[in-house]
């Protein structure tokens, strides 16, 4: 009889109550299936439908291996929650209150900070206490979106004075502060209103603040040692009381701003 017919022979008689062939491996082995043929960087992850087997004795891999492999998960396990922790508490870019932005108001945002004015005077949240306050951050080098939001802001400012005699003070953050220096900060905004409030510090103060307020900013490099600066643009209105009530994003222009932002003013008891 052929191998072939007896195996097929075999095959076919076989009582439920015989042991799986598998299990006549000696113990000390170990089955591995794999459902792909090829690998995943070349098929997306899908099944190529042809199983491989591959049995290797547990001899083959140390016992150290698996404390490494261990180790590193562990410490990608790490590095994956501080990102998701730091993005957490970003806001995404160009929202605002037709887009979700507003949901990120109240205690959820804002906090207390200490940066360096124009004049190189060290000022706090406490400092602003009294006033309403629209909060923009942005950088001086930024080509198109940014000196466009500052001039938003401040024809929406004006207009709520002239027309409205309401005054909200404009406040502006830099999140470039390795090239936004106080005086820097003081030529550009002069451009604007000689009334904007320019702030900078130290790099691990504008981050703190930026996270506060879940600003998103990326830095790209660009060629040489030039670089921009990705931003979400967003302005938010302050209360007296240094609560944030409103976030306005990129969709607003000058008279939409001013309108929204009298609204908010007429409807709190302050």
């Amino acid at each position: 009889m052929s191998i072939s017919r007896f195996i097929l022979f075999a095959t076919k008689n076989r009582s439920p109550t015989t042991p799986n062939l598998l299990q006549r491996f000696d113990p000390s082995k170990r089955i591995q299936s794999c459902g792909y043929a090829k690998s995943a960087k070349n098929n997306y992850g899908k099944p190529t439908g042809h199983p491989v087997i591959n049995v290797e004795t547990q001899a083959s891999r140390p016992w150290s291996a698996y404390v490494v492999s261990a180790a590193f998960l562990g410490f990608a396990g790490l590095v994956a929650f501080v990102h998701y922790n730091d993005e957490r508490r970003a806001v995404a870019i160009g929202q605002g209150r037709r887009s979700g932005c507003d949901a990120a108001i109240g205690p959820i945002i804002g906090g207390p900070f200490t940066l360096v004015n124009t004049e190189n005077q060290v000022v706090n949240e406490q400092d602003f206490l009294g006033n309403w306050v629209l909060l923009y951050f942005g950088y001086t080098s930024s080509p198109d979106v940014g000196p466009d939001q500052v001039q938003i802001m401040v024809n929406a400012i004006d207009t709520l004075e002239s027309k409205q005699n309401v005054k909200v003070l404009p406040v502006f953050v830099t999140i470039d502060p390795q090239r936004d220096t106080p005086a820097q900060l003081r030529a550009y905004l002069k451009e604007f209103n000689s009334k904007i409030v320019g702030l900078t510090g130290p790099v691990s103060a504008v981050r703190q603040m930026a996270q506060e307020y879940r600003v998103y900013f990326k830095k790209v490099e660009e060629e040489g040692d030039d670089y921009l600066v990705e931003s979400s643009h967003n302005m938010y209105l302050i209360d007296p009381k240094m609560k944030v009530v409103r976030c306005f994003g990129v969709e607003y222009n000058a008279e939409e701003l001013s309108k929204e932002i009298l609204r908010e003013l007429q409807k709190s008891p302050t």
